[in-house]
């Protein structure tokens, strides 16, 4: 019995194949008639004997699968990376998003050049290939894709079968995109997806799936966190690891989250210098998803990430307090400044009160992670005011001070990051935030430093060097996974709070629909 099970192990880790272990099996069932004559006869075979007969039978197995392990020896070699220039081949699927132009702004040495476009035909894919012109085409640092474009009936299925790259890229409509996600990573193909991955409380074990097969088939699937490289942020997260500055993390209550994060987005904005159109399926929550699923997953995982920094995270540490929604509302002129069309469509018909497009855009979750009370919530309004663009607030409270970040019109509309000592705080407080930041943080970000305010209140001026903007952050965010890719794997706790952070948004909309 030893044998086979040696065999099953071995051969099993070996080849995957289904017909593998079929021929496995049809072979295994002589042998364990061999192994069971031999203990009848109770013939000590010594351990050398018996590593020589394994290693035997898995040669002999090996060559009556040779096909089968030629295939897998191919994708091992797709799925495995060095760092050469050039090995990562980039699919990008139905790009209705402009992030997925924003992965290509710059270009990456292990990247090559040419890059795959499977698509639709319509404005989706044209505005894509517009974003990706204009990059090849600036001034300053232009980059030099070469787009190899489909589009037609069967897209999806074709680049499946073409195959012509070994990661893809998929940026746009997330009614289809957990579907798009699972079967791709069925094929053996690494993803890089922008969020949401999942947009409903039903497509959610899909993405469950998805991970798990990920992992049986050494493939890496990974979502594009970009607020993660936003400095104050970063400097926000550091900071709170510091128990001599923030002492530790409050409970909170649903009344004062310990961790609250706001954000503040708009219809109308400019994307690389340019008035953004958007297609008109953005407004339809049906395929965009809700702003509580879609907007509000940066901001859920920015909660895990600063609040339980590397801590592998479960479902079952995630309580849902309560869930609300509302929506924007757009005129037909507004609809038309960011669309180009018209008319509403026939699909979004179903939102139009009285000639207005009513979107259920605005969302928040309160919720408790690990008995921590947290609070994530994302607005949409049309436009910004004159200078200002997308905004955030965040909150962290701490036993010995509050870290904040504020972005409104007191900081001119730029993230400003604040420390706030609060009541009974350590005397020693402001010696301690002086070294934090004027030495520890200097080391890692030279030129940053604390300034006082007023009583028990700081600021950390930050060089403009270092807010390199919201698309920059995509660059960030590439290379990061690619060098992932090179490592084979992601940090042991990604997955599973990827995990949680979507099974967060998708029952925060749950409770916020009864």
């Amino acid at each position: 019995m030893a044998l086979i099970f040696n065999i099953l192990f071995i051969s099993s880790h070996y080849n995957k194949s289904y017909q593998f272990i079929f021929n496995l099996n049809s072979h295994l069932s002589k042998k364990y008639k061999f192994v069971t004559q031999m203990e009848k006869y109770k013939i000590n075979i010594k351990m050398k004997k018996l590593s020589i007969a394994v290693i035997s039978v898995f040669i002999i197995l090996s060559a009556c699968t040779g096909g089968s392990q030629k295939a897998k020896q191919t994708d091992e070699k797709l799925n495995m990376f060095t760092g050469a220039k050039g090995e990562v081949k980039i699919m990008t699927l139905d790009p209705g998003h402009f992030h997925a132009a924003l992965v290509q702004k710059s270009m990456y040495e292990m990247v090559d050049s040419t890059v795959y476009v499977y698509a639709p035909d319509g404005d989706d894919v044209k505005e894509h290939l517009a974003r990706i012109n204009n990059y090849n085409t600036r001034a300053e640092n232009p980059t030099a894709w070469n787009e190899v474009v489909y589009t037609g009936a069967g897209y999806f299925e074709k680049m499946l079968a073409d195959k012509p790259g070994n990661l893809m890229v998929v940026a746009g409509n997330n009614a289809v995109k957990t579907d798009y996600i699972l079967k791709t990573i069925e094929a053996g193909i690494n993803v890089l997806a922008d969020k949401p991955m999942v947009i409903t409380p039903e497509e959610f074990p899909k993405l469950e799936k998805a991970f798990q097969v990920a992992a049986e088939r050494g493939v890496l699937l990974y979502d594009i966190m970009t607020e993660r490289h936003e400095i104050t942020t970063m400097l926000q997260r550091e900071l709170s690891k510091n128990a001599s500055v923030f002492g530790s993390l409050q409970s909170g209550t649903a009344e004062e989250p310990a961790i609250t994060k706001e954000s503040v987005h708009h219809f109308s904005k400019m994307v690389s210098g340019n008035p953004l159109k958007r297609p008109a399926w953005f407004f339809d929550t049906k395929q965009q998803g809700e702003g509580i699923v879609d907007v509000n997953t940066h901001l859920v995982d920015l909660i895990q990430w600063e609040a339980f920094p590397e801590v592998i995270l479960s479902k079952t540490d995630v309580e849902i307090v309560s869930g609300k929604r509302w929506t924007t509302d757009l005129t037909p002129e507004m609809f038309k400044k960011v669309t180009a069309l018209d008319q509403y469509p026939d699909y979004l018909q179903k939102d139009v009160v009285d000639g207005i497009l009513k979107v259920y855009s605005n969302g928040e979750i309160m919720y408790k992670l690990k008995g921590i009370y947290a609070k994530a919530s994302v607005i949409w309004n049309f436009e910004a005011p004159a200078g200002a663009g997308d905004t955030h607030y965040s909150i962290m409270r701490g036993t010995n001070c509050n870290i904040v970040i504020k972005q409104g019109a007191e900081q001119g509309y730029k993230p400003t990051l604040y420390i706030e000592a609060i009541s009974g705080s350590s005397a020693g407080l402001e010696t301690s935030l002086t070294k934090a930041v004027d030495q520890d943080l200097q080391a890692a970000y030279p030129g940053i430093k604390l300034v006082k305010q007023a009583d028990k209140l700081w600021m950390v001026e930050i060089p403009a060097k270092y807010s390199v903007g919201h698309e920059a952050h995509f660059t960030q965010v590439t290379e990061k996974y690619l060098q992932y890719l090179k490592d084979g794997k992601l940090p042991e706790w990604e997955i599973p709070n990827m995990i949680v952070k979507y099974y967060t948004t998708t029952e925060g909309l749950k409770a916020a629909l009864k």
